[in-house]
């Protein structure tokens, strides 16, 4: 019997946590619950994290344990502090997901330290009004109104939580009892959430801002799930961007340069998005996916380039390293070379930047904070660009318009950067419908359902209009002295080959097959007939070219060539236009994998089937 009463009494202690912290214990728990079910509710096509109820038992469960260690005389002062905190985050996180369909994010931690007491004062007067009781936030102000009469204004319930140790003290089999449920729910929870808390754990122990957008591309990832924790991730990753921006800002200072001849008064950088190259008829596809390019190339202004890989198959990699003079294996990283768009503007260029995708917006993900927080900081902003778009539209046929708007004809010497959504997944919203040609029936491909071959059918409807918006872009240009350089920043996977991949697969070991669909990109540039006429040893050297060897963080070298800009971070033997071009220079692909060392082995069997 004694042995017994030990346990009961071993058991027991398991309780002391949550029944010396019994109104905080309940009630942070109900809150978490409702800011993790109504961020489900209005954020569609995001499950609820299934591990919600047990992970967030053994949270509280620590924290009440913690508790425990503090002085009886602080200890209350403490729940205050905490109940404040945990109570104000959920109502703006819940908020968010009202207003924007959002939880807390890097990029609204950035826009509130951008924002002025005036911007503030009109943000809480459009956006807090009486319908904001009727949302879950009212139900969040409910629980804090019950929690507060409990814990403060009723003497019953008061003395029901603090006072009725005595009570539970005459009752040991009870206390043993749920201390046992207590340990057993502790153990499930640990065994349930111990993946994540490590997942939780790498991510936040991260370097760099890249690094932590790598680690969200893999699976399973980490799960937030709870307002303090996307809080703390957000402040993390602002602070990540931060120490980047300040070695950006470094290198800026360093920009010379010694001459320009401005021998392409107009240069056009083209930036698509998610293109397979061998979903392009450009590149022999054998549905008409490119035919404005084709036409194109028949009248030899077009020159497709075919060997030309990313470095990367992420978006905001390849764009840190196709904007900055770094190039893959000098000493350092992205953000200690000087961007070349700034290069551009100290040399006289009139610099205009037009994206459909890296403009601050509430609801984003890291990996668009992480490819655009340099290019939305304002001083950085300055410093490279004279003009630039200030939202984003559902197609990018909306850049054409802000193109017509911002040009300005005065400029002699002009660069334009278009930055595409193009064949981003969900692949049906990258078109209008009426645009749509391709159907599920135009692939032959047994195999797959249904619903994979319209996937195919919407891919290659967004490869299409694509082209439509290229062409329009290089039609602005017929009849002007200028040239037009294109490439995808990386390519994509949709059920190309048998093993039925759609998207990309960032965690994988790169093979043959994975490279081709993910690495392999569409590169062309096309020169006007007056452009050719003026500089046929430009147009000459691209035919030569053409079947070069080259990896995209070299671009920056190229387009100051095509410029004539002479600058001590221009590199001859990295343009591939050049004579002295260094075409046995590596092609690492994500830094570890040698791209013609992976090409020269027996290639998989990655055919598209015809229709």
């Amino acid at each position: 019997m004694k042995v017994l009463k030990k346990i009961g009494q071993l058991l027991a202690l398991f309780s002391l946590p949550i029944k010396n912290n019994a109104a905080f214990f309940l009630f942070m728990y109900l809150l978490g619950v409702l800011c993790e079910r109504a961020g489900r509710y209005y954020i569609k096509n995001v499950p609820m994290y299934k591990n919600t109820y047990l992970e967030l038992f053994a949270d509280l469960y620590v924290l009440c344990l913690l508790l425990m260690l503090a002085p009886p005389k602080i200890r209350g002062g403490l729940r205050t502090v905490l109940c404040v905190l945990f109570y104000g985050l959920a109502i703006i996180d819940v908020f968010c997901v009202v207003n924007f369909n959002s939880t807390i994010t890097p990029t609204m931690l950035m826009l509130v330290g951008e924002t002025n007491a005036s911007e503030a004062g009109n943000f809480l007067s459009t956006y807090l009004n009486t319908s904001i009781f009727l949302s879950p936030v009212g139900l969040i102000l409910l629980l804090i109104a019950i929690h507060v009469s409990i814990s403060a204004f009723s003497p019953w319930t008061s003395a029901f939580f603090k006072e009725r140790s005595t009570h539970f003290r005459l009752k040991p089999l009870f206390m043993a009892m749920a201390g046992a449920t207590v340990v057993l729910l502790l153990n499930l929870a640990v065994a349930k959430s111990a993946e994540n808390k490590q997942k939780m754990a790498f991510l936040f122990t991260r370097d760099t801002i890249g690094e932590v957008e790598h680690v969200l591309t893999q699976t399973p990832t980490a799960h937030l799930y709870m307002p303090i924790y996307r809080l703390l991730f957000s402040i993390r990753a602002n602070h990540l961007t931060s120490k980047q921006l300040t070695t950006l800002f470094e290198a800026s200072e360093k920009v010379t340069v010694d001459s320009c001849s401005y021998q392409s008064p107009e240069i056009v950088f083209i930036i698509g998005e998610s293109a397979n190259r061998h979903r392009s008829q450009l590149y022999g596809y054998h549905l008409p996916t490119t035919p404005n390019q084709v036409a194109l190339q028949k009248t030899r202004q077009l020159t497709p380039f075919t060997n030309i890989v990313s470095n990367w198959n992420l978006t905001s990699y390849v764009f840190k390293n196709i904007l900055s003079m770094y190039s893959i294996g000098e000493a350092g990283e992205w953000c200690d070379y000087p961007l070349f768009p700034q290069i551009f503007r100290a040399a006289g260029y009139h610099v205009t930047f037009l994206t459909n995708q890296f403009l601050p917006k509430a609801r984003e993900a890291v990996y668009d904070f992480s490819g655009g927080f340099f290019l939305n900081n304002e001083k950085m902003s300055r410093l490279m660009f004279d003009t630039r778009n200030t939202s984003l539209h559902q197609y990018d046929e909306g850049l054409l318009e802000d193109f017509d708007q911002l040009e300005n004809g005065k400029k002699k010497h002009k660069l334009t950067i278009f930055h595409l959504m193009g064949q981003h997944i969900n692949y049906k919203q990258r078109f209008p419908s009426s645009r749509a040609k391709f159907v599920a029936d135009n692939y032959d491909r047994p195999k797959l359902s249904r619903r994979q071959r319209q996937k195919m059918a919407d891919y290659d409807n967004a490869t299409l209009y694509n082209d439509s918006v290229l062409a329009a872009i290089v039609q602005r240009y017929r009849d002007k002295d200028a040239i037009v350089v294109y490439m995808a920043d990386h390519g994509e996977e949709c059920y190309d080959d048998d093993h039925h991949v759609l998207g990309r697969l960032h965690s994988a070991e790169i093979d043959e097959r994975l490279a081709r669909n993910e690495f392999e990109i569409p590169f062309w540039i096309w020169c006007s007939k007056k452009y050719i006429h003026q500089r046929p040893e430009i147009f000459q050297s691209i035919k030569t070219a053409r079947h070069r060897p080259m990896m995209t963080d070299v671009v920056p070298h190229l387009l100051l060539y095509l410029a004539g800009i002479n600058s001590q971070f221009y590199q001859p033997e990295l343009n591939i236009l050049e004579p002295k071009y260094r075409k046995e220079r590596l092609r690492m692909l994500k830094n570890r994998t040698d791209y013609d060392l992976l090409k020269s082995k027996k290639p998989t069997n990655t055919n598209i089937p015809k229709s």
